[in-house]
């Protein structure tokens, strides 16, 4: 599952909405409840987004490594509210911050999650450049995931932003070159080709519509599935 930091916000313009972040987890229940194995892997744009600061001037990497700490953050606030819900967790990091997190080891996450412990991800790959929906789509392969799940506070994809276009298409079903070919925008291209050439599905969603998460994993139509 990739969640993003933005998800985090509720009606906030910055940071971690508490009300939003235990909905989200009691949601994350509601699913682990059905003994799947879970990896999440979490954004940090509510808290710091390395592009655009770049852009005002920071050096990218090191704007990127600040990002890769805010997803940090949002980690073990996740971690702390899923526990809270009697959850079993392991926050594991793709950077060395071992006094916060576990380092990030396929074999271990493959471990925990097999024990039933959530296994949320943070800090992307571990690299400037690439973001966290490339970090989901490498986690994705690299854990033997089922499927990746993209949570969005959209019903899925469109031809056009739906808030800024109200009467834009909504795409029920896409094939991966279809995202590339029309540049939607729904995730980057090198996400999309990594999910494309390891035939990952990846279905987008409304996070925010309750019980929405248990629909998709029961495999009812909805969101967008890109296949």
């Amino acid at each position: 599952m990739k969640l993003s930091g933005e998800a985090l916000l509720g009606q906030q313009s910055f940071g971690i909405d508490l009300d939003t972040l235990e909905y989200i987890c009691g949601e994350i229940k509601e699913i682990k409840n059905l003994a799947l194995e879970i990896g999440i892997v979490v954004g940090g744009g509510n808290i710091f987004r390395g592009v655009a600061t770049s852009r005002a001037g920071i050096d990218r990497v090191t704007a990127d490594n600040m990002g890769m700490l805010s997803t940090v953050i949002n980690s073990l606030a996740l971690q702390d509210k899923l526990e809270k819900l009697g959850l079993y967790t392991r926050v594991m990091a793709a950077v060395h911050i071992q006094s916060f997190a576990e380092p990030y080891i396929r074999r271990r996450a493959i471990r925990h999650m097999e024990k039933g412990r959530i296994v949320i991800l943070a800090a992307g790959t571990g690299n400037p450049y690439f973001t966290t929906d490339t970090a989901a789509a490498l986690r994705a392969k690299e854990l033997h995931a089922d499927i990746m799940i993209k949570a969005t506070k959209v019903d899925g994809v469109y031809a056009a932003d739906p808030v800024k276009y109200p009467d834009s298409e909504f795409y029920s079903k896409l094939s991966y070159m279809d995202v590339v070919k029309r540049e939607l925008g729904v995730m980057d291209l090198t996400a999309i080709t990594m999910c494309k050439d390891n035939k990952i599905p990846v279905i987008v969603f409304n996070l925010n519509a309750p019980g929405n998460l248990r629909k998709v994993i029961m495999g009812e139509p909805v969101g967008t599935l890109i296949t």
